[in-house]
């Protein structure tokens, strides 16, 4: 499992392994400049060929350290290399004061001014050691001055035929390590559309220690960060951190006595004429492995959705009332509402009923906490006919069982326009906004993670989203090359749709729809619901990833048995 780290929490790695006697802060700096030297060789092996010039741009903390070493390493191996300290040497920090010295004894430091600094001809190479992880607050004045040079210098030297290549370490000078958001300055404030926010600039090449930051996934980090590179420095301590989204597969494979084993889905679908993204989701849910799955669509829809579809069932819902009477048989286990729902009224009793709310009536009291959801591994009882039937994944009430529920699209704006039924939420469902539902749905969350970020750690989507589920008592799937999953516990992981795994032809019409359906089929075999979100938006990307370009949503699902089998399955 890949571990997201906060600064503070790569600091304290940091500290812990240096208090211990494991480590000095001075091998960490050396381990680093050279992990940092040898990322850059193997990206561009024709610079590791013979000399070139580089040019390493020194900032007042351990990253300025990091990259006195990089110079270091650098001239070692023939290379021309002049060297820029923004700050005071004297007020280095100690490891970073000794490789400041170490370099001495091979060239010169120059101050980095504004204005005054020129570093002779073109490089080959420019090292971004100016601010790293440590970063939390905007760069103004000097520095702000500085960066702004730089990047000007910069794009000259790469408008010409041979191009500057331009390394960060740990994260280009600018970015906030937590959100991936560049930190803002007052400089720039009301300067009007189309102005940069911040100074960061964009690199070809990042390299980090240890583990990837959360700003290395989040917001405009990929854009700012180019190719990524994690470099061991021989750290070994974990933390409770967030993670990549990692597949929940295992058991899918296997085969149980009957198609009711491996659950029921039902999807809800609009009107006629509105049924594809529906259709779209029960696809989804179908091939990621549920054993049954039913549409539910208004009676005169049926004919035209017959008429696309197979394997999935058909079942006229009408209204609310219809779907309680459609809810009798527990084998369903498993609901979808949204994907081409509509707002009408009944859209709005379609929702209710489906979150345990008879409409016209107060919400039911709120289920059981954290520990007491989880489908998994729980008995089945038995029907008179003998077909084990799951049994419900949480009860509440007079003997009614709590379905799992996954609210998409229509449904989320549904949410939003109606307080009693957000209330009736529970821990079996999960909400999959966009960022405009998101701010639909949760208007505060939203406005916070709009606004300007003037310090770090800044606000970050994991922290919306994990205040959003809170509030909710949900899990929430918050969408975007940058997914974000977090459940009411804080419990919560990213699926990063950046570097290797950027699939931009993802965003297409229906994609959303067939996500919606993946979850939904995972809630039918019973994978809880965090797992059954991470699973599907990893699978998602997946599949997207082996189709390649030219994907439209209806691939998506015929995607997934190639990638099961890549998987082993």
């Amino acid at each position: 499992m890949t571990e997201l780290l906060t600064a503070a929490q790569m600091r304290a790695i940091e500290q812990a392994a240096i208090a211990s006697g494991e480590v000095t802060g001075l091998e960490l700096m050396e381990r680093a400049g050279r992990g940092v030297v040898e990322a850059v060789f193997e990206e561009w092996p024709e610079l590791a060929a013979t000399s070139h010039r580089a040019v390493v741009l020194c900032g007042p903390g351990n990253n300025g350290g990091d990259g006195f070493v990089v110079a270091r390493l650098l001239k070692e191996w023939g290379w021309a290399v002049e060297v820029f300290l923004y700050g005071d040497p004297e007020r280095l920090p100690p490891a970073a004061r000794v490789s400041y010295e170490r370099w001495l004894g091979m060239g010169e430091v120059k101050p980095l001014v504004p204005n005054r600094s020129t570093y002779g001809e073109k490089p080959d190479l420019v090292v971004d050691a100016l601010f790293g992880t440590g970063l939390s607050r905007p760069i103004t004045g000097i520095g702000l001055a500085l960066l702004e040079m730089h990047e000007e210098r910069r794009s000259l030297w790469t408008k010409g035929k041979w191009g500057v290549a331009h390394v960060a370490i740990d994260l280009p000078s600018g970015l906030c390590s937590d959100s991936g958001r560049p930190l803002e300055s007052e400089d720039f404030r009301g300067m009007g559309e189309g102005v940069a926010a911040a100074p960061t600039g964009a690199a070809d090449l990042t390299v980090t220690f240890h583990a990837m930051k959360l700003g290395h996934v989040l917001d405009l980090g990929p854009d700012l960060c180019g190719k990524l590179r994690v470099c061991d420095i021989g750290l070994t301590a974990s933390t409770d951190a967030v993670t990549l989204c990692q597949p929940r597969v295992r058991d899918l494979g296997k085969r149980l006595e009957h198609k009711y084993s491996h659950g029921h889905a039902l999807i809800l679908s609009g009107p006629s004429g509105r049924g594809g993204a529906a259709r779209l989701t029960a696809r989804g849910a179908l091939r990621i492995g549920a054993g049954v799955v039913t549409v539910g669509c208004p009676p005169d829809a049926v004919p035209e959705n017959a008429a696309r579809l197979d394997a999935v069932m058909l079942r006229g819902v009408a209204d609310g009332l219809a779907l309680e009477e459609t809810l009798t048989d527990p084998r369903i286990n498993a609901l979808c509402l949204g994907p081409g729902l509509g707002l009408d009224a009944r859209a709005r009793e379609l929702v209710a009923v489906a979150l345990g709310v008879t409409p016209g009536s107060p919400p039911p009291p709120s289920p059981p906490h954290a520990g007491e959801g989880s489908r998994e591994g729980q008995p089945s009882r038995a029907k008179g006919d003998g077909e084990a039937l799951p049994l419900p994944l949480v009860g509440r009430g007079e003997g009614r069982g709590v379905r799992s529920v996954v609210l998409d699209a229509d449904a989320l704006t549904i949410l939003s326009q109606t307080p009693d039924l957000f209330a009736a939420l529970h821990e079996a469902c999960v909400l999959t906004p966009h960022a405009g539902e998101f701010a639909r749905l949760f208007p505060d969350i939203a406005a916070k993670l709009a606004a300007p970020a003037t310090k770090g750690p800044a606000y970050s989507k994991v922290d919306a989203t994990r205040e959003a589920a809170k509030r909710a008592g949900c899990v929430v799937l918050f969408k975007g090359p940058d997914t974000v999953i977090a459940d009411p516990t804080g419990r919560c992981a990213i699926n990063s749709a950046h570097y290797d795994r950027a699939a931009p032809w993802l965003a297409t019409a229906g994609s959303g729809d067939v996500l919606a359906g993946f979850t939904t089929g995972l809630l039918a075999r019973g994978v809880s619901p965090f797992d059954a979100a991470c699973t599907a938006a990893w699978l998602h990307v997946e599949c997207a990833l082996s189709f390649g370009p030219g994907l439209i949503a209806e691939d998506l699902p015929e995607e997934l048995p190639k990638v099961f089998r890549g998987l082993g399955m």
